[in-house]
């Protein structure tokens, strides 16, 4: 079948189809257009056609294709821009998700996985993720809530901007203070944390808390008062230097912290189920230090995004690496729109909806909206041919000499003079055979 440009009432039918997949899990897209009795999904054949799905799935792009090519010559070289293909919606979303909501002052940053089994240079392995092998994003989340603030694209090894490591660029990338301030407390993990990147965010006016590996460059090296061995469970010992508070505390292991916000310990416990000497179990209290205790409740927010967005997914496989993005980038989308939503009407006092009612609801207004600009559309072509309809420009007279020329205008098109005007348009135009200017004017301007 021929193709034809895709109008936004398509574009809106698309993406509800594409959010369809992620609440109807199908083996394959198109039997949710077979007519068989097995598979009848009659939701989907009301909203599009499946040959139209399916040939607007195979011509999606996220940039110009011409501009791609232009770039895709350029490999190997400076200019060249490996995530091109992804910028125009890549850079959409980013100003969305910064523009439209106000973190709380807890975040988080952690890698998230974008699965895929893609031969590219991309596709990382991280060993302790659900999924394994995919694309690696770093994210700022909040903490609180689990909404996506801002994401890097890991594009493979690379030369640190900064000079002073991955890690360090990482995160002083996602923590943009033109858009999102100061004031903030960051939490992350001992993959990025270090004493360079800590003392860089408290200069930065960012507090910052995470763990911390012991051979990290620029931990205290003291065994002055360290923790023995031996030591019994909720043991503590700490050390301070400038802004840096370093603490390890004796858990079921040992566990090391360094905080640029908390004191080391302010009297607070945690419990924990340990086993008595007759072989019986129970559950006790331990001292327990306050970056600990604070860094085990605001650590999550990404796992939290990333449990949201994994409920209800609608990524699938592709043989195009960058249609992986663009499903990934609907999800968030989608996720972050629901936290929007819940927090609005928990202000409100209201009941918000569960995630997938809203996307039922979000699914169900994309169809509906579809339907609403092609009727629209359909009642502007309607009137394009019903109310520019050909009208005498000359002034009637009884002279029958002068009849067919008083008052005759030139015409929009040509210059030469007509007896014709549109009536809605008020624009003289000719209508004779060889010449029908009032066809070419509409035809240009609709």
């Amino acid at each position: 079948m021929r193709w034809t440009e895709v109008i936004p009432s398509e574009m809106c039918n698309y993406l509800c189809i594409v959010m369809y997949l992620g609440l109807v899990k199908v083996t394959a897209v198109r039997d949710l257009w077979k007519k068989e009795n097995f598979f009848r999904f009659p939701y989907p054949r009301s909203v599009m056609p499946g040959y139209r799905y399916e040939a607007i799935t195979a011509n999606l792009h996220m940039s110009d294709p011409a501009a791609d090519v232009v770039n895709d010559q350029l490999r190997g070289q400076p200019g060249y821009d490996r995530l091109f293909r992804l910028k125009p919606l890549h850079d959409d979303l980013l100003t969305a998700c910064r523009a439209n909501y106000h973190p709380h002052k807890n975040l988080a940053v952690d890698e998230r996985m974008v699965a895929t089994k893609a031969r590219i240079g991309m596709k990382q392995y991280l060993k302790d993720k659900p999924t394994k092998w995919g694309y690696k994003l770093f994210v700022l989340a909040d903490s609180q809530s689990g909404y996506t603030c801002d994401f890097t694209i890991y594009e493979g090894k690379a030369t640190s901007q900064s000079g002073n490591g991955l890690t360090f660029d990482a995160v002083d990338n996602l923590l943009k203070v033109p858009y999102l301030g100061t004031g903030y407390n960051v939490f992350v993990d001992n993959f990025y944390t270090s004493t360079k990147l800590f003392t860089h965010l408290h200069q930065q006016r960012f507090g910052a808390c995470g763990t911390i590996r012991e051979n990290r460059v620029g931990f205290p090296r003291t065994t002055d008062n360290a923790l023995h061995k031996k030591a019994a469970r909720g043991d503590m010992r700490w050390i301070r230097e400038g802004p840096l508070l370093y603490v390890k505390w004796k858990d079921t292991r040992d566990v090391t912290l360094c905080s640029s916000i908390h004191k080391a310990n302010s009297g607070q416990c945690v419990q924990r189920r340990v086993r008595n000497p007759d072989g019986t179990w129970s559950r006790r209290e331990f001292h327990v230090p306050d970056p600990v205790k604070h860094y085990n409740q605001s650590m999550g927010g990404v796992d939290l995004s990333d449990a949201l967005i994994k409920y209800y997914t609608v990524t699938r496989k592709t043989m195009r690496w960058y249609m992986k993005f663009f499903l990934h980038f609907v999800d968030n989308a989608v996720v972050n729109s629901y936290l929007i939503h819940k927090e609005m009407a928990e202000m409100k006092n209201q009941k918000p909806l569960t995630q997938k009612k809203f996307r039922i609801e979000l699914c169900v207004a994309l169809g509906q909206v579809g339907k609403e600009l092609a009727s629209n559309e359909a009642a502007v072509g309607a009137a394009t041919s019903t109310d520019h309809v050909p009208k005498e420009a000359c002034e009637l007279s009884n002279d029958p000499n002068l009849k067919a020329s008083k008052g005759r205008r030139r015409c929009k098109m040509c210059k030469n003079p007509t007896i014709w005007l549109c009536e809605a348009c008020d624009v003289p135009l000719c209508i004779i055979p060889g010449r029908c200017c009032f066809r070419y004017w509409h035809k240009c301007r609709h």
